[in-house]
């Protein structure tokens, strides 16, 4: 154990891994000189690069062309690739291509076994919980294609001593309402089965009051309950925290002072949704708004203020409670960590085709941006915009202010939860050589974790 509380066989390890990692890289970059030579491997970066830029330039002119330009553009990116192909399986250099993505694929899965973070920087604190005297739980059973009915859930929580309701209609209910009358009749933990919207309602009545907060994962998609480790194939395993329960304090986020447990987007994906064609045919619908989308012909013209941060006419804005991985771009992976204190923003930015491969290189700066905030406010040209919270679509004044709440959530989950694990490490060469031939961290202050 060294000063900074990591066990030394732990160092040893992520330098082992780390020194592997370049042997590989660099086998990635030999394997071509050495069997192709010089100009072999030039043309194969050629041939290889320009088959990238050609498939994703027109791919780029197929969802923003209509007509016989539009099906032209889809035949070139399908050709271009077996174009490639073609060339190097007639130039016999096809197993020296193969061969030099899997050294440089075992070199990225070398690379993230030492970059990977300690499960103390990944993972939230718990805190004691006992058991609540007067759980209150709405369920909605059409949510998850009926979960709540398949899983018994209302049987299985009644037992367990919970007052259960359910959102049986036929009129909408008003659940932030009932969860405010549940609390004045002595209610001492609030809980949800159902999907992410009606979750952060509820939440934020327990929020308000400091109650704890019960998350079912019974709804479609469940990002919600699978950043806070839920097993989201059995939600009748969530009720284990109302006898052998810990508690998380988790952040949650607010737009023009509603709140979410997930993200919002703007742009392109919230105007396609708002569509009421997009429910009966999704892929119709894209088809048909994206080229005027992408190109600035329809709808609003938005800037987006991330902290200090202005970005000028983006086609698509996430905000997140809490940021995504930086592979993750449109918030279908997850978040490590629910408790950092900060809005993760994404922001994109592609006008013509030039800006599309530009952004493939990662040449086009300005099409891109990752940035943490404690507030990002999105403006438009429009008086209201459609914005997706929590996969709803709603309509929003202009100016959209988006803030975090930290602490603000007692999440209380089971004690065993199958889903906690550490999200994938960015890859970043500069940690990676510290990582491999840096100095020895035995000297330093001591983790805070």
């Amino acid at each position: 154990m060294n000063r900074s509380g990591i066990p030394d066989t732990d160092n040893r390890g992520r330098r082992w891994w780390a020194r592997v990692a370049f042997v590989f890289a660099v086998g990635a970059a030999a394997v071509p000189v050495l069997f192709a030579g010089v100009l072999g491997t030039v043309a194969l970066l050629i041939v290889g690069t320009g088959g990238v830029v050609v498939t994703v330039a027109a791919l780029y002119w197929f969802l923003t062309r209509r007509g016989v330009l539009r099906w032209i553009s889809l035949g070139v990116a399908i050709v271009a690739p077996i174009v490639v192909l073609t060339l190097f399986v007639r130039a016999h250099l096809l197993w020296v291509v193969l061969l030099s993505y899997a050294l440089a694929l075992l070199a990225v899965v070398c690379a993230r076994a030492a970059l990977r973070r300690r499960r103390a920087e990944t993972t939230m604190p718990e805190y004691p919980a006992p058991p609540p005297q007067h759980p209150f739980l709405i369920m909605n059973p059409h949510s998850g294609g009926g979960k709540v009915a398949k899983f018994d859930l209302k049987r299985r929580a009644e037992e367990l001593g919970a007052e259960v309701v359910l959102l049986e209609g036929p009129t909408t209910i008003d659940v932030t309402a009932l969860s405010q009358r549940a609390v004045a009749q002595g209610a001492d933990l609030l809980g949800v089965a159902g999907g992410d919207g009606t979750q952060a309602l509820v939440a934020a009545v327990a929020a308000e009051h400091h109650l704890p907060f019960l998350v079912i994962s019974a709804g479609t998609r469940n990002h919600f309950a699978m950043d806070l480790g839920l097993d989201r194939t059995d939600p009748s395993r969530s009720l284990d925290a109302l006898n052998d329960g810990v508690e998380l304090r988790v952040d949650l986020g607010t737009i023009n002072g509603r709140p979410f447990v997930n993200n919002a987007s703007f742009g392109v994906y919230a105007e396609i949704v708002r569509s009421p064609a997009y429910r009966d045919d999704k892929a119709a619908t894209v088809l048909t708004l994206l080229p005027d989308l992408l190109t600035g012909d329809a709808g609003p013209r938005l800037v987006a203020r991330i902290g200090e941060t202005a970005v000028e006419g983006p086609q698509a804005v996430l905000v997140s409670n809490n940021p995504y991985g930086n592979s993750d771009l449109a918030g279908l992976s997850r978040r490590d960590r629910l408790d950092r204190g900060v809005l993760g923003a994404v922001t994109l930015s592609v006008a013509n085709t030039r800006q599309a491969v530009g952004l493939l290189r990662r040449t086009n700066v300005h099409g891109l941006t990752q940035e943490t905030a404690i507030e990002v406010v999105v403006d438009a040209d429009t008086p209201e915009i459609p914005v997706g919270v929590d996969g709803e679509s709603l309509l929003l004044r202009t100016p959209v202010r988006c803030t975090i709440e930290p602490d603000a959530l007692r999440v209380r989950v089971p004690r065993t939860r199958p889903g906690v694990r550490p999200a994938a490490p960015a890859f970043d060469w500069v940690r990676l050589w510290r990582a491999a031939y840096g100095p020895h961290p035995a000297s330093g202050s001591a983790s805070r974790g």
